[in-house]
């Protein structure tokens, strides 16, 4: 049995199977024949709201022919109803999967302690690892092979950022932060992908115009993340100039694409013309979350691997 709560729990390998696993699945005829996990039930529980990681759980699990259950506040988690290994060693005896969408990372960490059934990260605080691996497999659809490609993330570098790092380690891709030095990835972080990717190009920066200079990719994610409410006008001030605008998008090559995780704060770190804009695949590589998923449930539960 293996979890997913962060893309450290992948090799190189894992990460490509999956990625090739997600290619197939999506090639594949609807309805899929056979189910490959009829009889099987995923656990979304949630402390956080969701559009795009609920659904595409939700329809990703029903293509595959299984079932899922919502849980929310109401089901006693977080609380003091009951200890976490009481709940989470109960939870995997009615389940086969379990997706945790958690405010704090050690909560997923406690979770997944006393859980036996496969634990998947929703996000949390540190990672989010399922929309890295869309990201990417989004990216090697349209631009090819990640070993030739060069992904700017202009921002706060944030949870999505760091796991699009690692993503970019595991898989042989390039990348370039584009922020205030206030907002990069912390010395730890970085002295920890060197040691595990020693062969990973990454370069942080200030500039947002030299970033994307070499871009195949340009990704922004908000500037202001649930529970950082308290520190919206203070970041919209210091990050004024890291908006990806139609002048910035010009600075990068022609056949760059843009990318966002969503939900998109228009008119802060994305204008309207690049989010409608000729180079954006937000779309698509939001639908790409739902085969991403398929493809990681499938491997999760031993038949794809």
């Amino acid at each position: 049995m293996r979890h997913l709560l962060s893309l450290e729990d992948l090799t190189p390998q894992d990460a490509r199977q999956l990625l090739q696993l997600a290619v197939d699945l999506k090639a594949r005829p609807r309805p899929l024949d056979p189910l490959p996990l009829a009889g099987k039930t995923l656990a979304l529980l949630f402390e956080k709201p969701s559009l795009r990681t609920r659904v595409s759980f939700e329809a990703g699990m029903s293509q595959l022919g299984g079932a899922t259950i919502v849980l929310g506040p109401e089901s006693g988690w977080g609380g003091q109803r009951e200890s976490v290994r009481d709940f989470s060693q109960v939870l995997s005896e009615y389940v086969d999967l379990i997706v945790y969408r958690s405010r704090v990372h050690q909560s997923l960490l406690d979770l997944a302690e006393y859980a036996s059934c496969p634990v998947i990260n929703g996000l949390t605080d540190q990672s989010h690892p399922c929309q890295a691996l869309a990201d990417l497999l989004t990216i090697e659809e349209i631009q090819g092979d990640l070993a030739g490609q060069h992904l700017t993330f202009v921002g706060d570098a944030n949870n999505v950022a760091r796991s699009l790092a690692i993503g970019c380690g595991l898989l042989g891709g390039s990348m370039t932060v584009a922020a205030p030095q206030k907002y990069q990835f912390s010395a730890a972080f970085t002295d920890q992908l060197a040691q595990q990717f020693p062969h990973l190009r990454l370069n942080l920066v200030e500039d947002p115009t030299a970033a994307v200079a070499a871009a195949t990719a340009v990704y922004t994610d908000v500037w202001v993340s649930m529970g950082q409410e308290k520190e919206e006008a203070e970041r919209a001030r210091e990050l004024a100039d890291y908006q990806v605008n139609a002048a910035l998008m010009a600075q990068a090559p022609a056949d760059a694409i843009f990318l966002h995780c969503l939900p998109a704060r228009r008119g802060q770190e994305v204008t309207d013309e690049v989010m409608d804009g000729p180079q954006s695949r937000v779309v698509e590589q939001a639908a790409n979350r739902m085969h991403l998923q398929m493809a990681l449930m499938v491997w999760l539960s031993g038949l794809g691997q």
